[in-house]
């Protein structure tokens, strides 16, 4: 949950970030200077024209393969934070436990339960941070998409499907599809788990992240939509084809360190 609290406070400063840019109406080349340009948006923009160059100027394409390619890098970041959520899952009544053990408020107790529950984590190889390292990762590359597709004008000017790849699409089909995806790929990572039950404000989040992605798609490039609606698909099917089978698996909760 405080994940998701997380990155919706950082997809609403990415709007800030976004829209406030430095050299963002400057076309990214191999003179642009700066480590943000050389090593993010400039190395982005070359991958992406070479892709369209293989699929006969296909920018719309080329978006697609590299972002399957952005999110099988991210993969072993994926399964470490599935691990790390299955460790916490085969933890939870252990957990309980000192909750009960160390239920009182004074601050002496807190720090008890503090410390006795970090030795649990330590001595059981959990790392409750793993589940934030997919999130701070991803944030940067979506803001250098952001910036490859406004700043490389081969990107900008072409078409895809039915919408300009640099521009918001005027039939507001892919936000709709954007906050589409964002549910189903919610409502699939909670499916069986009882999450929501068990925390009605995980339930509001499941709302509330595809609306605000839908209004950040309204705004921004199609292209951006795309790429966040691919990235949604590859996590369905990294949902049903990883996540659903090693939770069941009482063997695959790993320790994740």
């Amino acid at each position: 949950m405080r994940r998701k609290i997380l990155f919706l406070f950082m997809m609403t400063g990415l709007l800030v970030v976004l829209s406030g840019c430095m050299q963002i109406d400057e076309n990214i080349t191999s003179e642009s200077t700066g480590i943000w340009n050389e090593y993010f948006v400039y190395p982005l923009s070359q991958l992406i024209k070479y892709f369209a160059g293989i699929f006969s100027e296909s920018y719309g394409l080329s978006i697609v393969v590299v972002t399957l390619i952005i999110r099988l890098i991210l993969l072993p970041l994926n399964v470490k934070q599935l691990k790390s959520s299955k460790a916490m899952q085969d933890l939870q009544p252990q957990l309980q436990e000192l909750r009960s053990k160390y239920s009182s408020k004074d601050q002496k107790t807190q720090q008890q339960l503090q410390q006795e529950t970090m030795q649990l984590f330590q001595k059981n190889g959990v790392n409750p941070l793993a589940g934030c390292l997919p999130i701070l990762f991803q944030m940067p590359i979506l803001i250098a998409f952001y910036h490859a597709i406004v700043r490389t004008q081969e990107i900008e000017a072409h078409s895809f499907l039915w919408f300009e790849l640099g521009s918001p699409d005027p039939f507001f089909i892919m936000p709709v599809i954007a906050a589409v995806t964002t549910f189903a790929q919610q409502k699939l990572m909670m499916a069986g788990s009882g999450a929501a039950a068990q925390n009605p404000q995980m339930t509001m989040m499941l709302y509330i992240m595809p609306i605000m992605i839908g209004i950040f798609a309204l705004n921004f490039p199609a292209a951006l939509a795309l790429y966040w609606v691919v990235g949604n698909l590859f996590m369905v099917a990294q949902t049903i084809f990883i996540r659903k089978p090693m939770m069941r698996d009482p063997n695959a909760g790993g320790a994740s360190k």
